[in-house]
């Protein structure tokens, strides 16, 4: 972890993660909670929720291709400057379209910053130690969820919506600062795609995830564990405002605390789990939250006391970030640098695909049901999905300690 941390472009990549993160759980929480507000209907959250993510599906091919083709640094730059912009109508205070149409907005940027991001990670520390960067990764990734999904709830629960973008702006011109000094690189930079069609680079990068044997389960997994967690955007909503009768506040508080988990998980990965096998982490991950997410939503059978809620959302922290970090982890490194940002484009494309449909269903079908039964399908939907990548294949033993082919090492 010291050694990563000594490389002084990965640091400054990882501070300003880290203010970039915080800013984006601010509007995470604080938007659907909003609209919730202003209309009271389960379906128009869910709305919202797609309409943050369609631009994610749409743009897959254009921001796989600007990932490959510019430098990946500046890339970050442009797109915190332009998150900053597209904010602004929300100083207003605005009605629900206008919110509609920001979280458009804002996803349309981030889908260009993901894979960015972490196609640049290999060329900062070295393809040998991607996977105990990504634990790094999470944990100022938790940290910016606590913190950030405090705020924006907190915020908007005293002061109101105008409160959360002031704050918003302030902490994403900090993430931008940071990066706009050229990086200096530990791994050879990837050298430049060829300027073929955008359509065509990007189905060279969903080629790569089906063709290649080792991302086939992983994409089959990624479809699983988005739709779950779709269903879980909409519905945890309802759950905290209507089951457990908590507040704009508490919701905040209860998305934040997974932060605590999450950060004991991304010292693990970046210390003693740097070499676990990526397809373990992401079916332990998967399936340990799945099992986790049907006791919390069952207990309200018992009690809905919000401390033990705190407590099991801070468990729930940790496999969500392990199985994070395999999902990444298990792309970086079997995917050519030149290739990386539009396989890692299409992955999000697919994650933001399967995120869409689960929100749909939830708030489609979650009046007729009641969020009980929808919540115990979203748990359910985990588990398969972590059994997916633990389950042996035919012919094939599963490694459990995973290490990667000779490549260079992050050196300070």
């Amino acid at each position: 972890m010291k050694q990563l941390l000594g490389v002084p472009a990965f640091a400054r990549l990882w501070v300003a993660a880290f203010f970039g993160e915080t800013a984006e759980w601010m509007l995470q929480v604080a938007l659907p909670i909003y609209v919730f507000q202003r209309t009271g209907s389960a379906a128009t959250t869910a709305l919202s929720i797609v309409l943050g993510l369609l631009p994610a599906v749409l743009l897959s091919p254009v921001a796989g291709v600007v990932a490959d083709r510019w430098n990946r640094r500046a890339v970050l730059f442009g797109v915190c400057c332009g998150l900053a912009v597209v904010a602004l109508p929300l100083l207003a205070e605005p009605g629900v379209p206008v919110v509609y149409a920001v979280m458009a907005a804002q996803a349309a940027l981030a889908s260009v910053f993901e894979p960015a991001r972490n196609a640049l990670v290999p060329e900062l520390v070295g393809v040998a130690d991607v996977t105990a960067a990504n634990g790094l990764m999470s944990v100022n990734g938790s940290v910016a969820r606590l913190a950030g999904g405090w705020a924006g709830g907190a915020l908007l629960g005293f002061g109101g919506l105008a409160d959360v973008i002031t704050g918003y702006l302030a902490i994403l011109a900090v993430a931008a600062a940071l990066l706009a000094k050229p990086f200096r690189r530990v791994a050879a930079p990837a050298p430049a795609s060829a300027r073929e069609p955008v359509v065509r680079a990007w189905l060279d990068g969903l080629r790569e995830l089906t063709r290649n044997r080792r991302l086939r389960r992983t994409g089959l997994a990624l479809v699983g564990t988005a739709l779950a967690q779709g269903m879980f955007l909409v519905l945890f909503v309802v759950y905290v405002l209507d089951v457990l009768g908590g507040s704009e506040a508490d919701a905040g508080l209860l998305r934040g605390v997974q932060a605590l988990g999450g950060l004991a998980a991304g010292f693990a990965l970046a210390t003693v789990a740097r070499r676990v096998a990526p397809a373990a982490l992401l079916g332990w991950g998967a399936l340990t939250l799945g099992l986790l997410s049907a006791v919390i939503w069952n207990l309200s059978l018992v009690t809905t006391a919000l401390g033990v809620y705190v407590g099991l959302f801070v468990v729930a922290g940790a496999p969500g970030v392990v199985a994070g970090a395999g999902v990444l982890s298990e792309i970086q490194s079997a995917v050519a640098p030149e290739r990386a940002g539009r396989v890692l484009s299409t992955a999000f494309a697919v994650v933001a695909t399967g995120t869409t449909a689960g929100a749909l269903l939830a708030g489609t079908l979650v009046a007729t049901t009641g969020p009980a039964v929808l919540l115990n399908v979203q748990a359910g939907v985990y588990v398969l999905a972590g059994l997916v990548m633990l389950l042996p294949r035919r012919g094939c033993t599963r490694q459990l300690v995973w290490r990667y082919r000779a490549a260079p090492s992050a050196k300070s």
